[in-house]
């Protein structure tokens, strides 16, 4: 029998791997799509997030977010701007071309999450609000000494 630990790593690959597939026609990776799609989302929510936030916001590390800012922004996804107050700061918006990229792969995404979450009743099932709210419960635990 696997241990928990091992299947949270299990799903987390299958889930990756999974979307890399699905976006691999618009030539996104997974990890491109996670700052896209985050990006996007903080910008719909009023705000034009540094490099820091979207790395906290995300969870990826914040050495990581800075080379796909690099990346996305010479592939003309997203823009780099230099903040005002803090020259330090970098903020990131997404241009027009990243928002007709990011949109449909967002959609494209959503459909794999139903077919994957299907077997728990989708993605508004009672099953799948129960398992948020275990893993949501396990993120939040330190492991930290």
């Amino acid at each position: 029998m696997s241990t928990p630990g091992h299947l949270v790593w299990r799903l987390s690959m299958k889930w990756r791997v999974a979307v890399d597939r699905a976006l691999a026609p618009v030539g996104l990776t997974h990890a491109q799509y996670v700052f896209l799609s985050s990006l996007f989302g903080l910008e719909r929510a009023g705000t034009t997030p540094s490099q820091r936030e979207l790395a906290d916001h995300t969870g990826l590390e914040a050495l990581y977010v800075s080379k796909l800012a690099r990346t996305l922004d010479a592939d003309g996804l997203v823009e780099r701007t230099r903040d005002a107050a803090d020259t330090r700061t970098i903020r990131l918006r997404l241009t027009d071309r990243g928002h007709e990229v990011v949109e449909p792969a967002i959609a494209t995404v959503a459909e794999l999450l139903d077919r994957l979450l299907e077997p728990l009743g989708g993605r508004r099932g009672d099953r799948t609000a129960a398992l948020a709210r275990e893993l949501t419960l396990l993120l939040d635990t330190p492991l930290d000494p």
